[in-house]
C-alpha cells in the first residue's frame, strides 16, 4: 500500500520562538508550513510587506496543492478508481492558485461567471472547467454553453433555462451533469442544491439521448459536512440513479462527490478536547469574548483527513453489498470532487499591523488591528487557531490577555472570538500572522465597508520574493494608490 504523503510539518529549532509571542488561551497550536516559518523569522519582511501594500495582507504559497491533492489521488488509484480532481476556485480568488491547480494536473471548479470568465482567459481548456454555481443567471448559462465547460445542472427551472438557450441550435451536445439531493433521514442532512433521483429520472425519460442538444455526462452532489458514511450513502443513491439514466439510454460516464473533504489545522487532538472542556466549563467565563458559546465551527482537528479519509468511503460497503471502489470500477466510472480548503492547506497566511493597545471601558483589554473581521472569516463562528506574533522592535507593553479587534465600528468588531495571551506583552507596529487561511478565510467573506479597501494579495516564490497576485489588479476594490488614482 502506498503511504500517504504527509504534510511537511517538519520543527525547526526555532519553532518555539516563533510562537513564544502569543497563544491562545487556551492554546490550539497551528500546523506551520516551513515557508511560514522563514517568513515569520524575518520581521524586517513582514513589516516591509504591509508597508508596500497595506495591511492585511494575504501572502501566498502554493507549493503545498500539488502535495495535498496527491493524497488524494493516491489513495484512488490504491483503490483501483479514477479520480479527476476539479480545484474550487471560490476557496480563493487569486489567479496563481487557477495557475497552481493547473500546473499539478488539475481542473478548475468554478461559482460564478466572472470566475468562469478568468479561467478560460487564463486558457484553462473548457472540458477542465466545471461550473458548479449555486445560482446561474443567464449570461453565466450562456458563456458556459458557449466555451463548451460542463454544466451542473441544479433543479428543473436551471435545466429549462438551458433548454431554452440551445432550442433549434446545431450544435454539438453539451456536457451537462444532474446534481442529485440525496433523501434526508437522521443522519443525511436536507440540502438546498440538486432534486431527487426521481426528479431526474421523469425528466431524462422525456428526453432522447441520441437527439437532445444535452449530454448527461454525470451525476453529481453537494453535501454539507464531513461524515464518511452519509457521504457513501448519497454515493450509494448517486450509484442507483447512473443505473436509471443508463437504463434510458443515456451515458453518465462519472460521479462527482463535490468538495467537503475534511483537513486538520491542528496536529495536537488534546488541544482540541481541551479547547472544548474550557469552552464548555460551567460557572466560568470561558475563552470566547464575554463567555458567548460558540455554536458553529469547523473540526480544526480530525482524524482522517484527504488520503485517509477517502480510502475509508471507498472502502464503504454500498446497498449491493459491494465497496464503493468495486461499485464505481463495476460501471467503468470515474470519481470526481472539487477540494477547496483541503487542497490548501498549507497554501496561505495572513499579515495584519497593531495599531493600538486599549481596553473595555470594563477592563478588558483589547489589541487594535489594522483590518477588519470579514477578512479572516468563513461561515464558521471563528477561526480557532492560534495567531503568531511577530515584533518588529517597538517598545512593548506589559504582559498581558487581550482580544484582537478590527477596524469596523462594531461593539464586537472582533478578529478571533478568543482570549490571546502576549506573556511578553506586544508593540505598536508589531505583526499579527494568522496562519493556513488560504481556504475560504481570506475571501470568502471580506467586505470593503466603511470604504476600507479589501486585502490586498502577493505570491511568495521559491526565492523568497514576493508579488502582487494579478486579481488584484482587475478588482474594482483594490487599494486605493494615490500615485495611480489621485
Amino acid at each position: 500500500m502506498t503511504t500517504p504523503l504527509p504534510a511537511d510539518d517538519t520543527p525547526t529549532p526555532d519553532d518555539a520562538a516563533l510562537r513564544s509571542g502569543c497563544a491562545g488561551a487556551p492554546p490550539l497550536t497551528a500546523r506551520l508550513e516551513p515557508w511560514m516559518r522563514e517568513l515569520l523569522a524575518d520581521p524586517a519582511t513582514c513589516a516591509g510587506l504591509l508597508e508596500t501594500y497595506g495591511s492585511p495582507l494575504n501572502v501566498h504559497e502554493f507549493s503545498a496543492l500539488a502535495r495535498n491533492a496527491a493524497e488524494l489521488t493516491a489513495a484512488a488509484t490504491e483503490a483501483g478508481v479514477d479520480l479527476r480532481i476539479f480545484v474550487a476556485r471560490k476557496a480563493n480568488k487569486t489567479l496563481e492558485l487557477v495557475s497552481s491547480a493547473r500546473e499539478a494536473g488539475h481542473g478548475i471548479d468554478v461559482g460564478s461567471h466572472r470566475e468562469l470568465d478568468q479561467v478560460l482567459d487564463l486558457g484553462v481548456p473548457a472540458e477542465e472547467v466545471v461550473v458548479t454555481a449555486a445560482i446561474k443567471p443567464r449570461p453565466l448559462l450562456q458563456r458556459a454553453l458557449g466555451s463548451g465547460s460542463l454544466l451542473v445542472l441544479d433543479n428543473l427551472d436551471e435545466a429549462a433555462a438551458v433548454d431554452a438557450l440551445v432550442a433549434g441550435t446545431a450544435a454539438p451536445q453539451h456536457p451537462v451533469a444532474v446534481r442529485l439531493a440525496p433523501r434526508p433521514d437522521q443522519a443525511l442532512a436536507p440540502t438546498r442544491f440538486g432534486e431527487s433521483a426521481a426528479t431526474w429520472r421523469d425528466w431524462a425519460a422525456r428526453r432522447d439521448a441520441a437527439q437532445d442538444p444535452l449530454r448527461i455526462d454525470g451525476v453529481h452532489f453537494h453535501l454539507h459536512g464531513y461524515d464518511v458514511r452519509t457521504r457513501a450513502a448519497a454515493l450509494d443513491e448517486a450509484l442507483e440513479l447512473v443505473d436509471a439514466l443508463r437504463g434510458q439510454g443515456h451515458h453518465p460516464r462519472f460521479l462527482d462527490i463535490g468538495g467537503g473533504i475534511p483537513m486538520s489545522y491542528l496536529e495536537d487532538a488534546e488541544q482540541w478536547a481541551a479547547f472544548w472542556e474550557a469552552h464548555d466549563a460551567p460557572g466560568a467565563t470561558g475563552p470566547t469574548w464575554r463567555g458567548e458559546p460558540l455554536r458553529q465551527v469547523y473540526p480544526y482537528h480530525q482524524q482522517l483527513v484527504r488520503g485517509s479519509w477517502l480510502r475509508r468511503l471507498l472502502a464503504e460497503r454500498t446497498s449491493s453489498g459491494s465497496s464503493v471502489a468495486e461499485a464505481l470500477r463495476e460501471r467503468g466510472l470515474e470519481l470526481r470532487c472539487e477540494p477547496g480548503r483541503s487542497v490548501l492547506d498549507g497554501c496561505g497566511m495572513t499579515l495584519a499591523r497593531v495599531v493600538q493597545r486599549t481596553a473595555t471601558s470594563d477592563g478588558q483589554a483589547l489589541v487594535g488591528l489594522e483590518m477588519n473581521r470579514t477578512q479572516c472569516r468563513s461561515t464558521s463562528d471563528d477561526f480557532l487557531v492560534d495567531p503568531l506574533l511577530v515584533r518588529t522592535g517597538g517598545t512593548p507593553s506589559e504582559p498581558f490577555d487581550a482580544f484582537l479587534v478590527g477596524a469596523y465600528c462594531i461593539e464586537a468588531e472582533l478578529i478571533q472570538r478568543r482570549r490571546v495571551r502576549f506573556p511578553g506583552g506586544v508593540a505598536i507596529g508589531d505583526v499579527i500572522a494568522l496562519p493556513n487561511t488560504a481556504g475560504y478565510l481570506m475571501h470568502i467573506l471580506e467586505s470593503a465597508s466603511h470604504q476600507i479597501p479589501l486585502a490586498s494579495n502577493v505570491v511568495r516564490t521559491a526565492t523568497g520574493e514576493h508579488h502582487r497576485d494579478r486579481i488584484d489588479a482587475v478588482s474594482p476594490l483594490r487599494p486605493w494608490d494615490p500615485a495611480r488614482d489621485g
